[in-house]
């Protein structure tokens, strides 16, 4: 009994899935897909002097996050007071 390819959206269950199968079992049932299926999110480019890129780093490293996560909470936490 041949299988189905699995209907969710867990990145998980699809690696284990894949994993184990092959893409070509199953070329009677793909479609080409002309629309983007995942949507990027936007990018911000910010230009900062060098001693602002060293503080920005080093205030993320004290906390254990990378330093574009500390600057989205910065702007998630600003964007709340408008």
């Amino acid at each position: 009994m041949k299988q189905q390819l699995p209907q969710t959206d867990s990145i998980e269950a699809l690696a284990r899935f894949w994993d184990v199968h092959d893409l070509t079992e199953f070329e009677d049932e793909l479609e080409e897909v002309v629309e983007p299926v995942f949507v990027r999110d936007t990018a911000v480019t910010i230009h900062l002097l060098p001693e602002e890129a060293k503080a920005i780093k080093k205030i993320a490293s004290s906390q254990g996050v990378p330093a574009a996560d500390l600057i989205y909470r910065w702007v998630q936490e600003r964007l709340q007071t408008v």
